[in-house]
């Protein structure tokens, strides 16, 4: 038993009204049900505070916070700050959730103890209208420290159930990113936090489905860049012996947003993430960091091939759409 097993959903939602009403049919629709669900209006000028009030009216496990627009950080630290589960588990207004995510992820925290911290997920890229268009794998699990400095493989915001202790003893989602115009990493900066004293564990399976939108967070670049290198900062600063792993994380995340870039056609961000590149601090390692990329991916497209040879664990994946559950009608 861990605590009384309420598992406290935080909600960040800022001017979500396109997404919010599938991503809260979804996490209604757990077969896990002792949850609280907290959406935090972060200020929105849309629909998006009528589309909660509507759930809240048909679901009284469901509770709206507004505030003043003050960032996604500043958002989930209110929504934990107000809840009382000992159990958290966010998830973007934008994202969604197969029905037993919470309950397998209960279940591999119960199984790895006391020093697990944080549940993950594999999880499915999805479109705009919830249509799967990929699928990430990652197999980090146990002491995670020297992955998380080499990359986010947690992968986004809304596939973790952490402890509370843990996210306490983190600090909770740093706001400060914001202020200093480089949103994006908080998530990254959580796990790298929590990694230091915990372990992770992983449910390997695609419960997690998480929209890539072209005007969301992540499609600003160079932003993320910032925050990247901001977050890198305090990794080098506490664990300066894992130097190597974070400079060589920063490489590929950068040649991961050029990339981005470029397939987008944001040319201003291609020209900056370019020259980041060649600063004299990265230009020597990102011949090298290629080549090593490279050997990685064709391994890694190995390991995709025998796993799609192996009986399906996608099965709560549709072929088309990611399933979610339905909790019933909405009244308008």
């Amino acid at each position: 038993m861990i605590g009384n097993d309420l598992v406290s959903v935080i909600i960040p939602a800022y001017n979500a009204a396109e997404t919010l009403d599938e991503t809260l049919r979804s996490i209604r629709s757990q077969t896990h049900g002792e949850i609280e669900i907290l959406v935090v209006d972060d200020g929105s000028k849309d629909a998006t505070v009528e589309i909660a009030q509507r759930h809240a009216e048909q679901d009284p496990r469901l509770r709206l916070i507004s505030q003043e627009n003050a960032g996604v950080a500043a958002a989930r630290n209110r929504g934990i700050a107000e809840s009382k589960g000992e159990i958290i588990a966010p998830v973007d207004a934008d994202d969604l959730w197969s029905p037993d995510k919470i309950e397998r992820q209960l279940r591999a925290l119960r199984e790895g103890g006391e020093r697990v911290g944080l549940v993950y997920t594999w999880y499915a890229h999805i479109d705009s209208d919830g249509n799967v268009r990929g699928m990430a794998r990652p197999m980090e699990c146990g002491d995670v420290l020297g992955p998380i400095c080499f990359g986010n493989f947690v992968g986004n915001g809304s596939s973790a159930l952490m402890r509370r202790s843990a996210v306490l003893e983190a600090g909770g989602y740093d706001p400060s990113l914001r202020a200093r115009k480089a949103q994006g990493c908080e998530d990254l900066l959580l796990y790298f936090r929590i990694a230091e004293k915990y372990h992770f564990a992983l449910v390997a399976d695609s419960l997690t489905g998480y929209r890539q939108l072209p005007d969301n967070m992540s499609s600003d670049y160079c932003q993320m860049h910032r925050s990247r290198v901001i977050v890198a900062r305090e990794m080098h600063e506490r664990n300066p012996e894992l130097s190597r792993e974070i400079t060589a994380g920063g490489i590929r995340y950068t040649l991961w947003l050029l990339e981005r870039a470029y397939h987008t056609r944001r040319w201003r961000h291609v020209l900056r993430l370019t020259l980041a590149l060649l600063g004299p601090q990265t230009a020597p390692q990102v011949f090298g960091y290629r080549l090593l990329r490279r050997a990685m991916a064709r391994a890694w497209r190995r390991v995709r091939r025998a796993l799609d040879r192996a009986p399906t664990v996608d099965q709560r994946i549709s072929p088309v759409r990611f399933t979610i559950g339905d909790p019933g009608p909405v009244s308008e």
